[in-house]
């Protein structure tokens, strides 16, 4: 069985634990408007993994808080994570890192 992805809400930020990857993510996208709800950042730095399908739950869940209020940055990303992006090459918009 694969490890399960856990989150947290820390006020105005959304902490993700563990592996974020295709077998681990329904519980997160089941929830995903709650999860997000007054959110403005996603940290990632306890991840340990994250696939293609990921990457593309961390896009949407982006969208869903920039069309309530506008901003959404991520921070804690992995080099392998940046580099996934990047060879996506996805736009500030839509995978925007916290300097």
């Amino acid at each position: 069985m694969a490890d399960q992805l856990r989150w947290q809400r820390e006020g105005d930020t959304l902490r993700l634990f563990d592996i974020l990857e295709y077998e681990t993510l329904e519980p997160l996208w089941q929830q995903r408007v709650s999860a997000t709800k007054g959110v403005a950042l996603i940290d990632l730095s306890a991840v340990t993994r994250v696939d293609t399908a990921g990457l593309a739950l961390l896009v949407h869940l982006v969208a869903e808080i920039r069309a309530r209020n506008g901003q959404a940055r991520i921070t804690g990303i992995s080099p392998s994570l940046r580099t996934l992006a990047n060879l996506y090459n996805l736009p500030e918009t839509a995978f925007p890192l916290a300097s």
